[in-house]
C-alpha cells in the first residue's frame, strides 16, 4: 500500500515531465511563431547559461578572446539544450516504468531505478540491445511509445540544424556585403561617403534590399531566438551592428527630407524598428537609452556636410537635428538593450569614433 501511495504521484510527475519537455521542444523546433509563455524549459536554460557565460566574457579584457568565447556559446548551447531535452525524456520514461512497477527479465533480482533508466535510455535512442526487456502489456506498450518518441525526436533534431544554419548563412551574406558599402564596422559616414553624389540615388535600392533583410531577420530570430546568439565570423561585424547602421541611416535621411525623397527610408526604418522592438520583447528587455550619446554635435556636422556634398543639404539644421533626435528615441533604447544583453557593441555614426560599448 505504501509503495503504491508513493509511486502514484511519481507517475503523475513523470507524465508531466514528458509532456512538458515534448511541448517545449515542439514550440522551439516546430512552431514557427513567437511564444509568449514565461515558463519554458528552453527559456530558463538560456537565461541561466547565458548569464553565467556572459559574466565570464565580461571579465576578459582582450576583445579577440572575448569574441572567441562568445562565438562558441550559440552552437554549444544548442547541443546542450538538445541533450537536456533528451535526458529529461529518458528520466521521465524511466520514472514512469519505475512508478508502474514494470516487470523486467532480470531473474533473481528486483529491477532498481537505475535499471529502469538504462532500459529507458536504450529504448529512447533505439539501440535495441535486448539484454533487459520489459514484460507485460503495459511495459511493452510504454517501450514502443518511447521508441517512437525517440525516433521522432532524433528526426526533428536532424531537420532542425539545416533550418538554423540556412537562416544564419542568409543573414551573414548580407552583413558581409555591407562591408564594402559602409565600412567595417559599418557606420553612416562611410555609407554616405562611398555612395557620394554620383551614386546617392542608389541608396533607395540599397535600403530596399535591407528592408527585406530585416523582415527575414525578424521572422527567423523570433521563431528561433537562439540565432541571436550566433555571432559573425569577424569581430567587427554583427547582425545588431548592421541593423543599427541601417536604422541610423534611415533616421538621418528621414530627418533631412521634407518631401517624398525619403519614402524608401521610411519603409525600411519602419521594418527595422519593428524588428528591434519585437526582439527586445522576445528577450524581455527594458529599453534604455545609450550613455553617453552615440552622436556628438561635431559628428552630426560632418554628416550634414556629406549630405550637402551629395546634393541633399538640410534646409534647417536645427529642425533637422530635432527631428533626428525624435527618430533616434524610437529605436536606440531597444538596440542598446539588445547590445548590452548580447554583448554586441553598437556601431558609431562616424568612422573616427569608437563603437558604443566596445
Amino acid at each position: 500500500m505504501t509503495s503504491s501511495v508513493v509511486r502514484f504521484p511519481a507517475a503523475l510527475i513523470a507524465v508531466a515531465l514528458i509532456g512538458f519537455v515534448l511541448w517545449d521542444a515542439f514550440e522551439a523546433i516546430v512552431l514557427p511563431r513567437r511564444v509568449t509563455r514565461r515558463w519554458r524549459l528552453a527559456r530558463l536554460f538560456y537565461r541561466l547559461t547565458w548569464t553565467l557565460w556572459s559574466a565570464v566574457a565580461r571579465r576578459i579584457v582582450s576583445r579577440v578572446r572575448r569574441e572567441s568565447l562568445l562565438g562558441v556559446y550559440g552552437p554549444l548551447s544548442l547541443l546542450f539544450l538538445l541533450g537536456l531535452w533528451a535526458g529529461s525524456l529518458v528520466l521521465g520514461f524511466g520514472a514512469l516504468h519505475w512508478s508502474l512497477g514494470t516487470t523486467m527479465n532480470t531473474p533473481g533480482e528486483s529491477p532498481s531505478f537505475g535499471t529502469y533508466l538504462y532500459v529507458s535510455g536504450t529504448t529512447f535512442f533505439t539501440l535495441g540491445l535486448g539484454d533487459v526487456t520489459p514484460r507485460g502489456p503495459v511495459g511493452r506498450g510504454l517501450t514502443v511509445l518511447e521508441s517512437g518518441v525517440g525516433f521522432g525526436f532524433l528526426a526533428l533534431v536532424i531537420g532542425y540544424f539545416p533550418v538554423l544554419y540556412n537562416a544564419f548563412s542568409r543573414r551573414e551574406v548580407s552583413i558581409t556585403l555591407l562591408d564594402p558599402k559602409a565600412g567595417s564596422p559599418p557606420n553612416v559616414e562611410e555609407l554616405l561617403r562611398r555612395h557620394g553624389q554620383d551614386h546617392f540615388h542608389r541608396l533607395d535600392r540599397f535600403l530596399h534590399e535591407w528592408e527585406r533583410w530585416t523582415a527575414e531577420l525578424m521572422e527567423s530570430h523570433i521563431s528561433y531566438p537562439v540565432l541571436a546568439y550566433f555571432r559573425s565570423q569577424h569581430s567587427s561585424q554583427s547582425w545588431l551592428g548592421a541593423l543599427t547602421t541601417i536604422l541610423d541611416t534611415c533616421a538621418l535621411l528621414m530627418a533631412e527630407a521634407r518631401d517624398e525623397s525619403a519614402w524608401q527610408a521610411r519603409a525600411t526604418f519602419a521594418m527595422a524598428r519593428h524588428a528591434v522592438i519585437d526582439l527586445a520583447q522576445v528577450f524581455r528587455l527594458d529599453p534604455r537609452a545609450p550613455s553617453p550619446d552615440r552622436l556628438s554635435p561635431s559628428d552630426l556636422a560632418r554628416l550634414f556636410h556629406l549630405l550637402a556634398e551629395a546634393g541633399r543639404p538640410p534646409s534647417d539644421t536645427a529642425e533637422t537635428t530635432r527631428r533626428l533626435a525624435d527618430y533616434r528615441r524610437t529605436y536606440e533604447p531597444y538596440v542598446n538593450a539588445l547590445a548590452d544583453r548580447l554583448l554586441m557593441p553598437l556601431p558609431a555614426w562616424t568612422s573616427t569614433t569608437r563603437p558604443h560599448g566596445a
